[in-house]
Parts: structure tokens; sequence; C-alpha cells
């Protein structure tokens, strides 16, 4: 079974088009992945770390230290770390308003390496903050590796802007193909939710969904 059948099994991956989901980015969209159900399937869970595992000799991914990101990546993270005896450390979202007020917590060498692990990437503006904390405290970025990239246009000029490369488990188009598959989505909405992927802030009108301001 395919990761992304894997998330479509587990009903990670979700699709609506009478009430579309709000992204934190700020965009609408008709399909939404929670990565966070996946930690409590402990054969998915093992076949996503796995996955991860494979992907990292695949790419010949060199690093001294895992890192996940607050909050959702975290035990992706450490599973990763745990699975190959690495390091782990985690980046907040936002410094600590009190104490060492740091964005990176646990034990990192200037110098050091760090592959930054995601659940989901949308426009990859939040992945690029996780890699400059950690080059604000002295470390090394160049990889991020997620289990889910929606490839949006603006995702790719951001990481390529900041000099990241990504990798993925899966993807928007094997998601969307693997749902037709399963039966999770009709030929239609597949259609649909293909033209999202194009045109993330006019896909709606285009196939006749109004949305409500909020």
């Amino acid at each position: 079974m395919s990761i992304a059948e894997t998330l479509l099994k587990h009903k990670a991956v979700k699709v609506s088009f009478t009430e579309p989901f709000h992204w934190a980015s700020g965009i609408v969209s008709p399909i939404y992945c929670d990565n966070r159900l996946m930690i409590s399937f402990p054969e998915a869970r093992a076949e996503i770390v796995a996955a991860f595992v494979t992907k990292i000799k695949a790419e010949q991914l060199n690093f001294d230290v895992v890192a996940g990101t607050e909050s959702a990546a975290i035990p992706w993270a450490a599973f990763v770390a745990q699975a190959l005896g690495k390091p782990m450390v985690y980046i907040r979202k936002q410094a600590k308003e009190h104490g060492a007020k740091k964005r990176v917590e646990g034990f990192l060498e200037a110098g050091q390496k760090v592959l930054v692990v995601e659940d989901l990437i949308s426009t990859g503006g939040s992945s690029v903050s996780a890699a400059q904390a950690v080059q604000a405290e002295g470390g090394k970025v160049t990889d991020i590796l997620a289990i889910v990239s929606w490839g949006l246009s603006l995702a790719v000029s951001t990481f390529a802007e900041a000099g990241l490369k990504l990798y993925t488990l899966t993807s928007y188009e094997e998601l969307v193909d693997a749902a037709l598959k399963l039966k999770t989505i009709t030929p239609e909405q597949h259609e649909k939710i293909k033209v999202f992927k194009s045109d993330p802030a006019g896909w709606a009108g285009k196939v006749g969904i109004k949305l409500e301001n909020k």
C-alpha cells in the first residue's frame, strides 16, 4: 500500500466542497490532510517512519540532527531520530516569552547539519522560518523532509529563494489519484480538485463554488 493510500485509509485526508477548508496560510481548499491522526495507528505509523528512513537513504541525505517543527511534526521527528539513532531537537513557531526565549529546543552545537521534518507542506513559509531559526542558533539546514506536499508554485519558489531542497513521501497528485482509485471521491470531484493546484486563489469560482466571507 502506498503512503497516499495509507493516509486515505485512516481518513487523514478529507475532501469537502460544501464547506471548504481554511488552511493556516489563509488559502481556502477543497482538500485537507491531518497527519496528526497517523500517530495513533501503530502499523501505519511504522509504515510512514520506514518510508522516511528509505527516502533518507535513497536521497543520501547527510545530517547530524533531526528537527521537528511545532507541533504536528515533533512526533515524526522523534520517530525518525529514534529509528536512525540520531539526536533530535524541535523548533517552536515563536520564541518563548520567558526563560531562555529560544525557538530551538534541545542540544544543538554550532555547525551541526539539521534535517527538518514536517508533516505537510502548503506554502512553505513555516518550513523556511524553522530553517532560519536553526541557522540563527548556528546550525545548518539544506533539506526539508515531509510526509506530503501540495506542490503549490508558491512553495516551490519559497524553497528555491531560501536555498532549501524539499523531499516528500507522497504528493498532491498521488493523494488525489489514490482517492479516485479508492472511490473516496468521484471522477467529477477529482477534476475539480485538480483545478485547485493550478489556481489556489481562483479555484472556487472556476468550479462553481461560492465561498462565504469569513
